[in-house]
C-alpha cells in the first residue's frame, strides 16, 4: 500500500503529514479528526548537541536555538557554523527534512514512504536549485520539491471529489507573511498549474496582527498586560480590519493575471494565522466567492504534498506491478509457443514413423490426438528418440 509523507517547512512552525491510501476512501469532506491522517506540528527550530546531532523544535534553556532561517527569499538570511561546516539557510531547511523523515520512519508505514517537501511559489529558480543541492548532499534526492499553493489545491480536490476546470484563489495566511496564488483545478491542469504572479507581503500575517495589536493597546503598556488590553470585540474588529487589509494583495494578484473575482471558483484559506472565524468571513463577505477552509488550516499544506507524495508512491509500484506483469506474461507466451513447437515437431515425427511402419491413416490420426506422455511413450517404443 503506497504512502506519501509531506513536510511543510514555514517561517514560525514546520507541520510533517502521512497520506495512506486508505485516508481517501471516505467521501469527500466527511472524514473525522480519527480519520484524517496524523499530521505533527513543531516550532521552526535548530538546535545541535556537542557532537553535531541536530534536533527540530527544541528551545533549549541553555543555549542558543537557530531560527528565522526558512525563508529563503530573506536577503538577512543567517550562516550558522556547527563544527566545521557552515551551513547555509536552504542546508538548515535540508537538516529539518532529514530529521523529521528519520523520526517518521519509525512508523513501519513511513519505512517506504513518497516524500514530498513544499516552499513558497515565488522562490526564484536559484533559491529552488539551492534547495535541491542542500537536499541532495544529505542523501535526499529521492525527496520532491513541491510549491505550496500547488500542494494546497492537491488536497482541495483530493477533499471536494472531482471538480470542474476553472480556478481556485489560495489564500494563505501564515505566522509571518500572507502568500497569494492562483491555481488551475479541476481535469486538463497543465503541470505547472500557477496562473499569473504569485504575491506576498509580510504585511499580513500572525506577527503583523501582533504588531496591530500591540500598537492599538498603546506603546506604554507592558507586553504582559497586552492580552488584556485588546481583547473581545475589539480583538475581532483588529483581525477583520487586518484581512480586509490584506485584500489589496488579492486584487493585484488577480490584474496581474488579467482575471477578476468572477473568474474564480472558490478560495481555499490555509495557513496557521487563518484558524480564527473572522478570516473566513471577511473573505467570503468581501470576495462574494465560496471560501473553504480545513479543520485544521495549518496542516493543509503538509497534508497536500502527503497526497502528491503517495500519489507518485503509487504510480512507481504500478509501474514496477506491470513490469513484472509483462515479464510474467512474455515468459508464459515463450512457455506456451515452445509447447507448440514441440507438440508439431512430435507430430511430424510420429507421422513418419507411422507411415514407416505401413500403419493405416486411422492409426495415425488417433496417434495424433493422444495425450503427450502416450505419443512420447509411443515414440520410445519404436525407437525414435
Amino acid at each position: 500500500m503506497a504512502v506519501g509523507l509531506g513536510l511543510s517547512v514555514g517561517t514560525v512552525n514546520t507541520v510533517s503529514a502521512l497520506a495512506e491510501e486508505g485516508s481517501a476512501k471516505a467521501p469527500p469532506g466527511r472524514r473525522s479528526a480519527a480519520e484524517r491522517s496524523p499530521a505533527i506540528t513543531r516550532r521552526t527550530t535548530l538546535t545541535f548537541d556537542s557532537t553535531g546531532m541536530a534536533r527540530v523544535g527544541i528551545i533549549p534553556r541553555h543555549g542558543r536555538a537557530i531560527t528565522e532561517f526558512a525563508d529563503l527569499t530573506q536577503r538577512t538570511s543567517i550562516q550558522a557554523r556547527v563544527g566545521h561546516r557552515a551551513l547555509s539557510p536552504s542546508d538548515l531547511v535540508a537538516i529539518v527534512a532529514e530529521c523529521l523523515i528519520t523520526e517518521a520512519r519509525r512508523d513501519r508505514r513511513a519505512v517506504d514512504a513518497g516524500i514530498a517537501l513544499t516552499h513558497p511559489a515565488g522562490y526564484a529558480i536559484d533559491q529552488v536549485a539551492d534547495l535541491r543541492a542542500s537536499l541532495d548532499a544529505v542523501g535526499l534526492g529521492d525527496v520532491a520539491l513541491v510549491a505550496e499553493p500547488v500542494a494546497a489545491a492537491t488536497w482541495l480536490e483530493a477533499e471536494r471529489g472531482p471538480m470542474m476546470p476553472g480556478l481556485a484563489l489560495i489564500y494563505d495566511l501564515g505566522g509571518s507573511t500572507l502568500d497569494v496564488t492562483l491555481v488551475r483545478v479541476g481535469a486538463g491542469c497543465p503541470n505547472n498549474p500557477i496562473v499569473g504572479v504569485p504575491l506576498r507581503s509580510p504585511k499580513f500575517g500572525g506577527r503583523a496582527f501582533g504588531a496591530l495589536v500591540a500598537e492599538r493597546a498603546g506603546r506604554g503598556q507592558a507586553m504582559a498586560s497586552l492580552s488584556g488590553g485588546v481583547t473581545g470585540a475589539t480583538a475581532d474588529e483588529l483581525r477583520t480590519e487586518h484581512v480586509r487589509r490584506s485584500l489589496e494583495l488579492v486584487y493585484r494578484c488577480l490584474g496581474m493575471a488579467d482575471v477578476t473575482m468572477a473568474d474564480v471558483d472558490c478560495v481555499l484559506v490555509v495557513g496557521g494565522a487563518a484558524r480564527p472565524v473572522e478570516v473566513s468571513q471577511v473573505l467570503a463577505a468581501q470576495l462574494a466567492r465560496p471560501v473553504i477552509t480545513a479543520p485544521d488550516p495549518e496542516r493543509t499544506i503538509a497534508d497536500g504534498a502527503a497526497i502528491m507524495a503517495r500519489r507518485s508512491a503509487a504510480a512507481v509500484e504500478e509501474a514496477a506491478g506491470g513490469q513484472h506483469g509483462r515479464k510474467h506474461r512474455g515468459a508464459h507466451r515463450r512457455a506456451t509457443t515452445k509447447a507448440l513447437l514441440l507438440s508439431r515437431r512430435t507430430r511430424r515425427r510420429l507421422t513418419k514413423v507411422a507411415i514407416a511402419a505401413g500403419m493405416s491413416a486411422v492409426a495415425v490420426a488417433l496417434a495424433l490426438v493422444l495425450p503427450a506422455d502416450s505419443v512420447v511413450a509411443g515414440l520410445s517404443q519404436l525407437g525414435v528418440r
